[in-house]
């Protein structure tokens, strides 16, 4: 779906001006602001913002004061997943 919004010449430019790329200022705000609610998932700010990882997600919404919902049930998924690679031997430790 295409949207177009109409905003005064001296607006945009002055905009633009700021924040660069006006389509992609909105457009990135509009995603993060989906994502805040709960709209969209990490991986669909990925895609809709055309980010190569994760990574690259996570840090665009860590930039945005946004931290990642990460609940009890996760932590203790990750802890798992970490005590089975350390007795794997599969870590690197420093």
């Amino acid at each position: 779906m295409q949207i177009t919004i109409s905003l005064p010449d001296n607006i945009a430019q002055s905009l633009e001006a700021k924040w660069g790329n006006l389509e992609r200022r909105l457009l990135e705000d509009t995603v993060v602001q989906a994502y805040r609610e709960g709209a969209i998932s990490a991986g669909k700010v990925r895609e809709l913002l055309g980010m190569k990882t994760r990574l690259e997600a996570d840090a665009f919404l860590k930039a945005k004061g946004i931290h990642l919902a990460y609940n009890e049930a996760e932590f203790e998924a990750d802890i798992q997943t970490h005590e089975q690679l350390r007795s794997e031997g599969k870590l690197k430790t420093i």
